[in-house]
């Protein structure tokens, strides 16, 4: 059996320049925001003796007058046009349920699918008979919320040709918290591989498609063998991923590039361990802080 050892070694001291008053506001439970009457109580606040204090651990936002704190850790809470990466938990009656690391199982209605083949028509009893073959339990899916129930469920579509079931690839799952809001979270990275930046925190890593199939209506999955280059690529992109979400360092398509750049020096079996990551991490925050310099 063999057996990994390594020796102490001596830190090096890399400056990140980031002063205390350049962070985020972050408090605790406890933690008075603002005395200031002015300001209206949001999500995880609370008013003690006229002082505005948070109620969790987490960054301080304001929006106008509005203070609310944005939990550090925490299940998924959707909004409508939130790309999410999900996988069915059951089929039932003209829907499936789907598991998005929300409270409450998130919702798909056969309404809400493309029909192979991008057939425009109403859904009928033959539609709901064969709807384990379009998708099962255990499939991976990426969709868009739609709407949010009263009870705080998620109804999700996947009427555009983007979302649908997802082929060969690698899951992360991660915090949500982690995941920065974007215009788009489908990137095609230089590296070769591309990845789906779910909302609810679920990272989809796949082989970048040379063709796509669009007659599928979004149910073709590619049974293609996935070259060695490839597996090797998407391997290191997954370990960046742990790596940066280890030391809480928001992910998008740059910070994670960046990671991936500062790994290639390293075998991909190494990113994941202590002093290893560290650097890498320093590595791609300082190029994350001369970049917005």
């Amino acid at each position: 059996m063999a057996a990994d050892m390594r020796l102490p070694t001596i830190r090096k001291a890399v400056s990140l320049l980031d002063s205390a008053s350049d962070r985020k506001d972050l408090v605790v439970p406890g933690d008075v925001i603002t005395s200031d009457t002015g300001f209206m109580r949001g999500h995880g606040t609370y008013v003690d003796e006229d002082k505005l204090t948070a109620s969790v651990a987490g960054e301080v936002q304001r929006v106008d007058k509005l203070i609310c704190v944005r939990p550090l850790k925490t299940r998924f809470n959707g909004e409508v046009g939130d790309v999410v990466v999900g996988r069915i938990t059951e089929v039932q009656q003209k829907r499936w349920k789907v598991e998005t690391n929300s409270r409450l199982d998130s919702v798909l209605l056969l309404s809400s699918v493309n029909l192979p083949g991008g057939e425009l028509r109403r859904r009928s009893a033959e539609d709901e008979l064969t709807m384990r073959e379009y998708l099962q339990e255990g499939d991976l899916i990426s969709a868009e919320v739609q709407s949010v129930f009263s009870d705080g469920a998620l109804s999700l579509h996947t009427r555009s040709l983007k979302y649908g079931k997802l082929g060969q690839g690698v899951l992360v799952q991660l915090s949500p918290s982690l995941i920065k809001r974007q215009k788009t979270h489908f990137h095609n990275l230089t590296c070769g591989a591309s990845i789906i930046l779910g909302n609810n925190g679920f990272v989809w890593l796949y082989p970048t498609p040379e063709h796509l199939e669009e007659e599928a209506g979004g149910f073709y999955t590619s049974l293609e063998p996935v070259s060695l280059a490839d597996r090797e690529v998407i391997s290191r992109l997954r370990n960046c991923l742990l790596a940066l979400a280890a030391h809480k360092v928001l992910l998008y398509d740059t910070s994670v590039l960046y990671c991936y750049e500062s790994s290639v020096q390293h075998q991909v079996k190494d990113i994941l361990k202590p002093e290893v990551m560290e650097e890498i991490v320093m590595l791609t925050q300082q190029k994350l802080l001369e970049q917005e310099g």
